[in-house]
C-alpha cells in the first residue's frame, strides 16, 4: 500500500500562508511528519494556482525534496504548473505522480506531460458530463482513460485509476459504488490496474471527531477490496495499512510490525 501524504494542501491555513510567504519551515515540517508516519510520496496541492503557479510548484517540489527522500504528487489543475514541477523533480527518490487527467477533453493534454517526462499519472473517473452514477459508469470511464493513455504513450502500469470518493454526508450511496469500482478496475487489465483514492473526501462535511473514524474504516474496506494507494494522512492510516497487510498475509507478522 502506497500512502501519499495529503497534508500539504493550500486549503489548510498554515500551508496556504507558508506558500504565500515562501516559508519552507512549515512545508518541510509537515512533509517530514508524513514521511516519518509512513508516507512514501508527498502530495503538493497548490490548487488552481492561476497566477504564479509555475514558480510555486517548483518551490514546493524543491522544498519537499530538500526535507525528505520522497517523490512528489503534483496536485493542481494548472498544466503549466505541473510541467514546471516535473522539470525540477529529483527522480532519484522515485518518479513523480501527476494528479490528474480525466475524461474531460480539457484534461487530455496532461497525458502528454506524463509521456514526455516519464511520469506516473492519476486517471480520475469523471467526465465533462458530470459525476458518474455508479460503479459501472466509473468502470466505463476508466476503460476510456486507459485506452487514451496508451494512445498518448503512457504505459498502463504508470496509470492509477481513481473512482472518485464523494462525501458520505451528502452522497452516501456512492461509498459502496466506489468499493465496487475498485474491484471492477482490477478486472480491466492483467496485471490488475493500480488504484488510488482521495480518502478524506469521504468524511468532508462530517463533525471533526467523526472524520478519523469514518476515514479509517472506509480505508480498511477499500484495502480489503484491492485498493493499492491512497492520498491520506499517513499519521492516521499508516497503522491501518500495516495491520491489514498482516491480516491478509501480504506481509509476515512480527511483534514489531508497526515499527517496520
Amino acid at each position: 500500500m502506497l500512502i501519499i501524504g495529503e497534508k500539504l494542501s493550500i486549503i489548510a491555513k498554515r500551508v496556504r500562508e507558508a506558500m504565500l510567504k515562501r516559508d519552507k519551515g512549515p512545508i518541510q515540517e509537515i512533509a517530514k511528519a508524513q514521511w516519518d508516519a509512513g508516507a512514501r510520496m508527498i502530495d503538493a496541492n497548490i490548487g488552481p494556482a492561476e497566477d504564479g503557479g509555475e514558480e510555486l510548484m517548483q518551490w514546493m517540489v524543491r522544498a519537499i525534496q530538500e526535507a525528505v527522500p520522497s517523490p512528489v504528487c503534483l496536485d493542481t489543475t494548472n498544466a503549466k504548473a505541473i510541467e514546471a514541477g516535473l522539470q525540477v523533480h529529483d527522480n532519484q527518490w522515485g518518479r513523480p505522480l501527476i494528479n490528474s487527467t480525466s475524461n474531460d477533453p480539457e484534461r487530455f493534454p496532461i497525458l502528454e506531460l506524463a509521456a514526455k517526462y516519464n511520469s506516473q499519472i492519476i486517471g480520475l473517473t469523471v467526465g465533462k458530463g458530470g459525476l458518474p452514477a455508479d460503479a459501472e459508469e466509473r468502470c466505463a470511464i476508466a476503460a476510456e482513460i486507459m485506452a487514451r493513455a496508451m494512445e498518448y504513450g503512457v504505459p498502463l502500469e504508470d496509470l492509477y485509476l481513481d473512482p472518485l470518493v464523494l462525501q458520505i454526508a451528502t452522497s452516501q450511496d456512492h461509498a459502496l459504488h466506489v468499493i465496487k469500482a475498485i474491484r471492477m478496475f482490477q478486472e480491466l487489465n492483467d496485471p490488475p490496474m493500480k488504484t488510488v483514492v482521495g480518502l478524506s473526501n469521504i468524511s468532508n462535511g462530517c463533525p471533526r471527531h467523526v472524520r478519523p473514524i469514518i476515514n479509517k474504516h472506509y480505508f480498511a474496506l477499500l484495502m480489503y477490496n484491492g485498493l493499492t494507494s491512497a492520498i491520506a494522512d499517513a499519521a492516521e492510516m499508516g497503522e491501518v495499512a500495516k495491520t491489514i497487510d498482516i491480516i491478509t498475509g501480504k506481509t509476515l507478522y512480527a511483534h514489531s510490525y508497526l515499527e517496520m
